[in-house]
């Protein structure tokens, strides 16, 4: 009996001293999240620098101690654009007792969507794929949809074309990521959005794009507008520059006027097309480092602090990573600040109470993030941008197209 009590006091009298010792820190929480996206393989020429971004703004948040003397740690792993390895990183992460999961590709969100809704996990995808939303409760996109990227293009073609009604092709990746927004705009033409689609192309791995380029000159397409990455883009740009295709006014008669959605440019697309670039059209939610911003000036400082190269500094990509490690910690810290346990359920609380006065503004994108019990779109506001003298600039204001989710 008095071997038991002393071993008791023993225990309680080290419990005190562990609590007391001076300059004794106090360990804070580790709240776990993951991220599987293609940093190498198709599209990692979005996927390596979106990955940069995701990693550098956590580091940030701890070395800064945004939270206090807790932690974010997210876990970043290669899927190399394959399902089947994406679900095995987030069947993983799982296990690690993640609250909340930061995804990458199309298909890979489309066929994980049934988990999500089981184990109900938070979940913003790199893909702004319209379709990501359909039955869907745990989703949260972003930014605008590839769809309304596209109808927003389209807009902007049929507002400022000059003659009778302008022909378009559709240049896209085959795959559920390019052929997202196809069905979409034909639902906007078919509302009453005036224009012509001629055709609509899945690019291959043909390097040449000249018989297609042809082809669609034969037809009158004065537009191409474009959803895919940028490497396939810039050729065909190159291709096109080297025929004397490439428009040098915004829908020059007898050429052709190319157009993007976020993917298929940005700086990357610069480097990659050089001077067949030039008039190129683009929009996305997100801010480009060319232009001075508060925005800006934080991507390129967060990159610099940890000794990222100037091509991802710059990157939209490394602005898209950022982005969403941004809205991940404020949603954390906003349970925080209620005194809420961090977990998958209350995290999820929080993102559907960022709108009205609670809306937030990470500074890297051209409006506020905003969800809500229905809406699941982050950022509405497009900005349009056109490559002048070799980089992008903005060309008017930030706006919601009219014909989205028109029937």
């Amino acid at each position: 009996m008095k071997k038991d009590n002393l071993t008791r006091w023993m225990f309680l009298l080290g419990a005190v001293v562990m609590v007391t010792l001076p300059g004794q820190a106090l360990a804070g929480e580790v709240y776990k999240l993951g991220l599987s996206l293609a940093i190498t393989g198709p599209t990692s020429d979005a996927g390596n620098p979106y990955a940069k971004g995701v990693e550098d703004y956590f580091k940030y948040v701890n070395d800064t101690k945004m939270l206090g003397d807790d932690t974010i740690d997210c876990t970043i792993r290669d899927d190399q654009y394959k399902n089947d390895i994406t679900k095995q990183n987030f069947e993983d992460f799982l296990d690690q007792g993640i609250v909340f999961y930061l995804n990458y590709s199309t298909g890979s969100t489309l066929a994980l969507k049934k988990d999500f809704e089981e184990v109900k996990m938070p979940v913003i995808p790199a893909s702004f794929h319209a379709g990501n939303l359909v039955d869907s409760n745990y989703i949260f996109l972003p930014i605008a949809s590839y769809s309304d990227q596209a109808i927003g293009l389209a807009e902007y073609i049929v507002t400022n074309h000059k003659g009778g009604m302008p022909k378009v092709a559709l240049f896209i990746h085959p795959s559920a990521f390019g052929r997202g927004p196809v069905e979409d705009l034909q639902k906007a033409v078919s509302a009453g959005l005036a224009l012509e689609i001629v055709e609509v192309v899945e690019h291959g791995k043909d390097l040449d794009n000249t018989a297609m380029l042809k082809r669609l000159m034969s037809k009158g397409v004065q537009y191409v507008i474009s959803q895919t990455v940028q490497s396939p883009v810039a050729t065909m740009l190159k291709d096109a520059d080297s025929l004397g295709l490439v428009a040098k006014s915004f829908g020059e008669e007898g050429k052709v006027t190319f157009l993007g959605c976020h993917y298929t440019g940005g700086n990357d697309l610069v480097a990659l097309a050089g001077a067949a670039a030039e008039n190129f059209y683009w929009t996305t939610s997100y801010i480009v480092t060319n232009e001075p911003s508060p925005g800006a000036t934080a991507q390129l400082e967060l990159a610099k602090r940890y000794n990222r190269d100037e091509k991802a500094a710059n990157s939209h990509n490394y602005a898209n990573g950022m982005m969403v490690a941004q809205v991940a910690t404020e949603v954390i810290r906003r349970a925080k600040a209620k005194g809420k346990e961090i977990n998958n359920v209350t995290l999820y609380e929080e993102l559907q109470e960022m709108n009205g006065d609670n809306a937030y503004s990470p500074g890297t994108t051209v409006g506020p993030v905003t969800y809500s019990k229905t809406d699941h779109t982050g950022v509405d506001s497009l900005q349009l941008y056109v490559v002048k003298d070799g980089a992008f600039r903005s060309a008017g204001t930030p706006f919601i197209p009219k014909y989205t989710g028109k029937k």
